[in-house]
């Protein structure tokens, strides 16, 4: 046979296998399977009311503390009092040098007997005068003049007196002495220490009523808290208990700790528990309608909710969108979400890795709600 023949023959026998073999192999093969869709774990929303317990660590204060001062500038010679001395009224605490005051005190004094004498100079002068002046010997004008030095001695004196008065009584603010019974609680100056006017030497807790003073976190205190009387336990023994009610919330939360001061008015300290001794106390912040969260459902939002916390909601064609929610506490293992959702709604709670919105999934309950049931 010719070689050219001989090719056509062999690439017709070599495609009629490749058809047969298609054939055969079209006949074998089934149609393909849908895709699985991803499966997620899905809890559904129940509200229930929240109240969170805030546990506290503070001290007892004094309701009243005042800082102790010199009214006038000087060098403290002597102190009669330390840190934890407890102090009656009038007690002196403190003494500045008085001889500066005592040399002003001096000035005045002689100050004062010079315009007595001047004043007893012009009095007689005036007198004389009264005298003279019916029998004709004086002129009315010298009268006159007598009477305007008499009255203005007269002036002088009083004016020397005042002066002699304020230099006695600076004299006597060289003494610190105290307004009220107390305990003094820290001291800023020492003996042999030049101090200004008004500079704090003495930190005083007055005697009378104590409250339990707390530094607390201001997301703890969004609602103001309620009148309910809180039960404060000193922290070195349990046993010993007393009850008081919130006096006050600080308005300004403080730069350097971010936290608001809550005062506790106590009715009465029992034995064992005293000023500056470490106390807790249990708040509970007022009930609000709340949804109960695994920590594996909180994710971040997407969008203008970029980086906010969110949660993957699933409709009833078994699609998931991301929700933004507002989350009212951190917990352990959970989250308590206060604003965003609706009873009834079913929240991804597992398998959020891979979702995107409007995904199609196939829901897996198999969590508990906020009240224990079984989903």
């Amino acid at each position: 046979m010719p070689a050219q023949p001989l090719v056509l023959h062999n690439r017709l026998m070599f495609l009629g296998l490749g058809l047969c073999l298609t054939l055969l192999l079209g006949c074998g093969k089934e149609k393909p399977a849908d895709p699985a869709l991803p499966r997620v774990q899905v809890q559904d929303v129940k509200t229930a009311e929240f109240a969170a317990a805030v546990s506290l660590t503070g001290d007892i204060q004094a309701r009243v503390q005042t800082q102790l001062s010199f009214r006038v500038g000087g060098k403290i010679i002597q102190r009669m009092v330390d840190v934890g001395d407890r102090i009656t009224a009038k007690q002196v605490l403190a003494k500045l040098d008085p001889k500066d005051l005592q040399t002003s005190v001096d000035s005045a004094i002689a100050a004062e007997a010079a315009e007595q004498a001047r004043v007893k100079q012009t009095a007689a002068a005036f007198v004389r005068q009264q005298k003279l002046l019916p029998k004709g010997y004086t002129s009315k004008s010298e009268y006159d003049s007598a009477q305007a030095q008499l009255r203005s001695s007269q002036s002088a004196l009083k004016a020397a007196q005042a002066q002699l008065a304020n230099a006695r009584e600076q004299l006597g603010y060289t003494s610190l002495i105290a307004d009220a019974p107390g305990i003094i609680t820290a001291r800023q100056a020492e003996v042999g220490q030049v101090v200004q006017a008004t500079m704090p030497i003495f930190s005083q807790a007055r005697d009378g009523e104590r409250d339990a003073v707390f530094n607390v976190y201001e997301s703890l205190f969004v609602q103001p808290p309620t009148d309910q009387p809180v039960e404060v336990t000193l922290l070195d023994n349990p046993t010993i208990k007393a009850t008081g009610k919130v006096r006050e919330v600080t308005p300004a939360v403080s730069a350097q700790t971010g936290t608001l001061q809550v005062k506790i008015a106590l009715s009465s300290l029992p034995e064992g528990m005293d000023l500056g001794s470490v106390v807790s106390a249990a708040l509970t912040v007022p009930a609000k309608q709340s949804v109960e969260l695994p920590w594996s459902a909180l994710t971040k939002g997407l969008g203008d909710q970029l980086g906010k916390p969110a949660v993957w909601v699933v409709d009833d064609q078994n699609k998931v969108s991301l929700r933004g929610v507002t989350v009212g506490r951190y917990l352990t293992g959970k989250v308590i979400i206060v604003d965003g959702l609706k009873a009834g709604e079913k929240v991804v709670v597992a398998g959020t890795q891979l979702l995107h919105p409007d995904m199609q999934v196939e829901r897996v309950v198999a969590y508990k709600n906020l009240t224990g049931d079984s989903q």
